[in-house]
């Protein structure tokens, strides 16, 4: 069994969802808790609250962490409609009182080897946990973070030199990196390369499930706002990973991130070293990843 933090900066942008119902649906998966992080994590914790309520998943706790960068130097961007069409204001949605990072270093220092911290948002919670508990780094199983972009793949010439979970508290992200915990670096080499569109989100709300029609409303809004019929799985992968590592290719090296004081810096730069700890995520098989998704998501809770 596979013991899992998920630590999100759930949105409107329906990849963090996706990521949480797929980690729902998998028997393979124990969720111990799920964190909240970046801008409003109060408000993203009711979503998450939310998720967990549709998919019939009370059990499992949700905490709020920290709404702000590790420095309180970077804009923290927020799309403005946050939550909007799955949570009403005045809605109670209940979430832990205890917050996020006395949660992760509580859970990982009683659980030596056995706990993987998943980070989909920013890595502010989880550097913070490192701050203040050092030795997680050698006691967490693994992180398997959606972060970052090395361009050492097939589309390396054709994507964009940094990603907004990076750029959004690069100092974080660096703390995390050269922290020397077991890391799965899943970026942009082949999050880019996993897409779902209007097909997937039709299966979903034909099936009739409530967690999936919700998925599916939050997809058509996500949809609109963007304009387009099909968005990328960023996050659903990294949760993927713990169920079928061979979905992906990876390089061991070492990450160094490249920032400075202005805005939107933070490139993560792969360079070999002895002391590498990294598997740099650098291909994937996109099909039997959606394959995988979509399965467990129309299985339902029939299992």
């Amino acid at each position: 069994m596979n013991r899992v933090i998920i630590d999100t900066d759930i949105g409107s942008d329906i990849d963090d969802a996706m990521a949480i119902a797929l980690a729902m649906r998998s028997p393979e998966i124990t969720i111990e808790g799920i964190t909240t992080v970046y801008g409003d994590a109060h408000l993203r914790a009711r979503m998450v609250a939310k998720m967990l309520q549709y998919g019939g998943r009370q059990d499992v706790p949700v905490f709020a962490g920290i709404d702000r960068p590790l420095l309180h130097n970077r804009e923290v961007w927020m799309a403005g409609h946050e939550g909007v069409g799955l949570i009403e204001e005045s809605e109670e949605l209940l979430y832990e009182d205890k917050h996020a990072v006395d949660f992760i270093v509580e859970t990982v220092m009683a659980n030596p080897g056995q706990i993987t911290l998943i980070p989909i948002g920013p890595l502010t919670n989880i550097a913070a946990s490192i701050v203040r508990e050092p030795r997680i780094a050698r006691n967490v199983k693994e992180i398997i973070l959606m972060g970052g972009v090395a361009r050492l793949g097939d589309n390396g010439a054709d994507i964009r030199h940094v990603e907004h979970n990076i750029v959004s508290d690069p100092e974080s992200a660096s703390l995390v990196f050269r922290s020397g915990a077991p890391i799965v670096m899943v970026g942009l080499d082949v999050t880019l390369k996993v897409v779902i569109s209007e097909r997937e989100r039709r299966q979903l709300l034909e099936s009739g499930d409530s967690l999936n029609v919700a998925l599916a409303g939050m997809m058509e809004r996500w949809f609109q706002y963007n304009n387009e019929d099909f968005t990328f799985m960023h996050d659903p992968l990294t949760v993927a990973l713990v169920i079928d590592r061979s979905l992906v290719k990876t390089k061991k090296m070492k990450v160094n991130v490249e920032y400075d004081h202005r805005l939107k810096t933070g490139q993560t730069i792969a360079v070999q070293a002895e002391d590498a700890n990294v598997d740099i995520c650098l291909d994937v098989d996109p099909d039997r990843m959606v394959k995988l998704l979509m399965e467990r998501l129309l299985r339902g809770d029939s299992e």
